[in-house]
């Protein structure tokens, strides 16, 4: 991996930005800080602001582990594209798909219930996010207990899910939902993009840095040993420079505003909440 802001990077950056590209975020520990508690993330409000302007100039998807209404929530603004549970909510023209996935994580909420009674004991939270399942377990007096009784309790349910692990987190999926990787090139079909940045922390987001494709510019925000992307961000907080650098360039070209890109409405903002 190599640092995105060194003259590598900042060649690779310049190559891929244009108005034909999709930008693509992680929400959790790229767009927004990771805190103890999930509910209380917060963008801050200048991150905000340059998102909305990237918005108005070139095609921008926040791809998250997060469901819609949770995830339209804390952005505090709509883009472009919102894709939630990991890729299996919002793509554009799948949405009859999803209706079966949130029917299949019903059926797999009344297994774990039956299967871990007494989950909320040992420090397990179960979210349904609709089209997915999340078992955290960051609160668990005994992590390595609550992973083990997780397993355990994935291997008994009917059909198996597609498991993925996160920070104290264990995602459920359907075995036929996207990834994040399949989502962003699905989004890059249906915007006819000739190429694509993404922004991520997670493990999830290595479906992403994953994909055998040119055209996809990956960035990992920390660096990670064991990461497929090719250039890093040093912290969460650089995301505003890197901001601040694809709209400078965006800006730039003259035919902007010609590309096909909706300009920015007013009507698409909500009321954000408090910045740090």
């Amino acid at each position: 991996m190599k640092y995105l802001f060194s003259s590598t990077g900042l060649a690779a950056l310049k190559s891929f930005i244009a108005i034909d590209t999709l930008f693509a975020f992680d929400l959790d520990g790229t767009l927004a800080p990771i805190v103890p508690d999930p509910s209380a993330i917060r963008i801050r409000h200048e991150v905000r602001q340059k998102l909305i302007r990237l918005d108005a100039l070139a095609p921008l998807a926040v791809i998250t582990g997060r469901s819609r209404p949770d995830a339209l929530l804390h952005l505090g603004f709509m883009p472009r594209f919102l894709v939630g549970n990991h890729g299996a909510e919002g793509l554009p023209g799948e949405e009859s798909i999803s209706q079966g996935f949130t029917r299949l994580c019903r059926e797999w909420k009344l297994q774990l219930n039956r299967i871990l009674p007494d989950m909320s004991a040992r420090g397990i939270v179960l979210e349904d996010k609709g089209e997915s399942l999340a078992l955290h377990y960051r609160q668990a007096p005994d992590h390595e207990r609550a992973r083990e009784s997780i397993r355990s309790a994935l291997a008994g349910l009917t059909p198996p899910p597609r498991s993925v692990a996160g920070i104290f987190v264990k995602n459920l999926m359907p075995s036929e939902a996207p990834d994040k990787g399949a989502a962003l090139e699905t989004l890059i079909r249906h915007q006819g993009c000739r190429r694509a940045i993404f922004v991520g922390d997670d493990i999830t987001d290595e479906d992403v840095f994953r994909l055998d494709n040119p055209s996809v510019l990956g960035i990992r925000v920390s660096r990670g040993t064991k990461s497929a992307a090719p250039f890093y961000l040093r912290g969460q907080q650089e995301i505003g420079r890197l901001l601040d650098k694809i709209i400078a360039r965006l800006e730039r070209c003259p035919v902007s505003l010609k590309s096909g890109s909706e300009p920015y409405s007013s009507s698409r903002r909500l009321s954000p909440k408090p910045a740090l």
